[in-house]
């Protein structure tokens, strides 16, 4: 017998047959005699539903009220399970994340779990319940509900697997396991059987949809069995996420790519250079909240620089009106622009590391291919570089095929 967490996401439940397929699973698994713990989404499409709707009424709305308000999606969602299991004649109990006190920091819209209280749940696991969590929320330290960012429903099953210890953390979404890059982009994209949490912690990073990177952090940290499925297909292994094997000598330089769309460039020209600009620059930033990705600063000969990062395309304008309204005077930039039309494509391998020449490689190929790089980050085991997004697709093709990412 197996302690097993199965988190669905928005497109496994979104209608009352896909609750229903999904309870049906969880049947199965229960027979087998495993303890499950379901964490679910809102439906598809729900959060943008009620955005939206917060929106019509506040045009920013505000960020506490809007927790409160998104949190609900999730809420219909596990009582819709519950009952879809109970209608199977299994004994079943849903749990907001305040019922099962996910406690969190509080900073609205994206907070971050700081503890797990999972006596309740144990207890009804042994009683013979299939315990049903809304994912992507919790609560802070004075009962204020909180959600966790986008994609929050992963971070939610991985942190209760962590927490409750559970054999194995089952992510099920609308594909069957992780991929060398989008294969709506790219046909001859293969499902990859593994991939390192280094790998996997890059590419979710970097704009792979398949996985929201907290909940990769998580599984790495606390060393979960993580593995991706598809709730549409009966059988399938997916993909498993794990450790970094030792002289796997089979090791592909290159195991992914991946892109991102959601990111705007914004660069401070003409700023003097001398020690503390950067802070000056980036401090109000990351008071506001706003998280910074990419960044380079850039020294000319009259002494002065030019300082450019990206942000995520939602954020553009405030990191904007920050620094033109609370930066630029005190600093003396001569001018503050944004870009909101870049897209940034990322490769990524733990290969990397015994290999020479990949960084030469990548910029050949868009070279060729007449595509010029505006900015370049690395680390270790990635490469990201920003574009003109009219050429995403076209880099994304010509690099997965260059790395002989295809099927074989």
């Amino acid at each position: 017998m197996a302690l097993i967490v199965q988190k669905y996401g928005g497109t496994s439940v979104a209608n009352p047959e896909r609750i229903r397929n999904l309870a049906r699973r969880v049947a199965r698994y229960k027979a087998m005699g495993h303890q499950i713990v379901v964490v679910v989404s809102a439906m598809s499409g729900e959060t943008n539903r009620l955005l939206s709707l917060a929106k019509e009424i506040m045009p920013e709305p505000d960020p506490r009220e809007l927790d409160v308000m998104l949190s609900t999606g999730e809420q219909v969602t596990i009582s819709m399970t519950a009952l879809a299991l109970m209608e199977l004649g299994l004994k079943a109990k849903s749990y907001t994340g305040a019922q099962v006190k996910i406690l969190t920091d509080d900073a609205f819209t994206k907070a971050r779990i700081l503890s797990i209280d999972d006596t309740n749940i144990r207890q009804d696991l042994d009683d013979g319940y299939v315990v049903v969590v809304a994912g992507f929320q919790g609560v802070d330290a004075n009962g204020n509900i909180t959600t966790l960012g986008r994609g929050g429903s992963d971070t939610t099953g991985v942190a209760l697997a962590a927490a409750l210890k559970a054999d194995e953390c089952q992510i099920y979404t609308d594909v069957d396991g992780v991929y060398t890059t989008d294969p709506r982009l790219v046909p001859e994209a293969r499902r990859l059987s593994k991939i390192t949490f280094e790998e996997m912690l890059e590419l979710a990073s970097q704009g792979s949809k398949v996985l929201q990177i907290r909940s990769v952090e998580f599984a790495g940290k606390y060393k979960v069995k993580l593995r991706v499925l598809s709730s549409f297909e009966e059988e399938g292994d997916g993909t498993l996420i794990t450790f970094e094997e030792e002289n796997n000598m089979e090791q592909p330089v290159i195991s992914g790519i991946a892109f991102n769309r959601d990111e705007a460039k914004i660069t401070v020209l003409g700023v003097p250079d001398k020690p503390g600009i950067a802070y000056q620059i980036l401090g109000p930033i990351a008071e506001a909240n706003v998280d910074v990705d990419m960044i380079i600063q850039n020294t000319g000969a009259d002494g002065t620089t030019d300082f450019t990062f990206t942000v995520h395309k939602n954020e553009m304008n405030k990191a904007l009106s920050i620094l033109r309204d609370k930066v630029q005077s005190h600093i003396g930039a001569r001018e503050i622009s944004g870009d909101d039309k870049i897209a940034k494509v990322s490769i990524v391998g733990v290969g990397m590391r015994s290999h020479v020449g990949i960084a030469s490689q990548m910029f050949r190929t868009l070279a060729e291919e007449g595509i010029n790089i505006q900015m370049i980050s690395t680390s270790e085991i990635k490469i990201a570089v920003v574009i003109d997004e009219k050429y995403l697709e076209l880099a994304v093709r010509v690099l997965h095929k260059a790395f002989e990412l295809e099927e074989a």
